[in-house]
């Protein structure tokens, strides 16, 4: 970022916010969620709001707002790249900057559910909502569905998240359903990445709403994955997650899923922005080759 843009953003959330809501309603938006292609990418930037702020072994590696600004602007900029999701913060700044004119923009909406915590099944509403989403002219909805059966407050979230799914539909706006089933280790709450508990997942994530037309499905790449992209006809969206382990077989994986039907894209954020060496257009531009 050039310091003019800095000192743009900072001078505006202080003196001028009312700049914000006119951005947003004037911001050129895209004929539809996917082009040409019918396929998706998307960079993920809700993690903060969730006070997520590590990659891999740096545990403040995303502290630095203007850093990771910095980072989306880049991947935002590279060929094929349609869009981000964010939390109204990040999605606002970027607006303020003019990197989401024609570009996909994705409101996350349930960060309450605090990593850790004691209330993380009971993940509330404290990002956008349905209407908030259509207020800020945005083009797709989000929402992260945690189940853990030992949980009370994992039936509130997915009653949440099933009027959310309703909502949206009924204003013809797609909504991102991103499920896990959990497990316990020693008191924290940690995915099920196994194919049985990801299908399991995918079963009660379609379910959700009055009906299933503008959901889709943002999943982890895991074994087995022809049988998950089975278990629903529900589009599908793969997630990143934290990147660790040997990159180039991360790579093969996300090929391979990529060649189901169903199957439409990626959502990926920690592992493209803060990649091996920090080349982001590098990584970006090789997740997009998989497409």
């Amino acid at each position: 970022m050039r310091d003019e843009q800095r000192r743009l953003l900072i001078e505006t959330r202080a003196r001028a916010p009312e700049l914000i809501v006119a951005a947003a309603a004037a911001r050129p938006r895209r004929p539809q969620l996917t082009g040409e292609s019918g396929r998706l990418m998307i960079i993920a930037a809700d993690h903060t709001a969730r006070g997520i702020l590590g990659v891999g072994t740096n545990p403040l590696a995303m502290a630095s707002r203007f850093d990771l600004l910095d980072r989306l602007l880049v991947a935002l900029s590279r060929p094929g790249v349609d869009g981000v999701l964010g939390t109204a913060d990040i999605i606002e700044d970027l607006l303020l900057l003019g990197a989401l004119d024609g570009k996909v923009a994705v409101g996350s909406m349930n960060r309450g559910g605090l990593l850790g915590s004691v209330f993380e099944m009971d993940d509330r509403f404290t990002g956008y909502t349905p209407a908030g989403i259509a207020a800020s002219n945005l083009d797709a909805g989000k929402m992260l569905l945690r189940i853990d059966l030992d949980d009370p407050g994992t039936v509130r979230t997915l009653e949440a998240c099933g009027t959310a799914v309703t909502m949206l539909a009924s204003a013809g706006t797609p909504v991102m359903v991103e499920p896990f089933m959990m497990t316990r280790d020693g008191g924290r709450a940690h995915p099920d990445l196994t194919a049985d508990a990801v299908i399991r997942s995918v079963g009660i994530a379609s379910g959700l709403g009055t009906t299933s037309a503008y959901t889709w499905l943002k999943l982890p790449v895991v074994a087995d994955m022809e049988r998950v992209a089975e278990a629903s006809t529900l589009p599908i969206l793969l997630l990143g997650g934290d990147p660790a382990g040997d990159r180039e077989a991360v790579y093969a994986s996300w090929k391979q899923a990529l060649a189901l039907p169903t199957v439409r894209g990626f959502v990926v954020g920690r592992s493209l922005l803060y990649p091996p060496g920090d080349d982001v257009a590098a990584a970006v531009d090789t997740a997009v080759g998989l497409l």
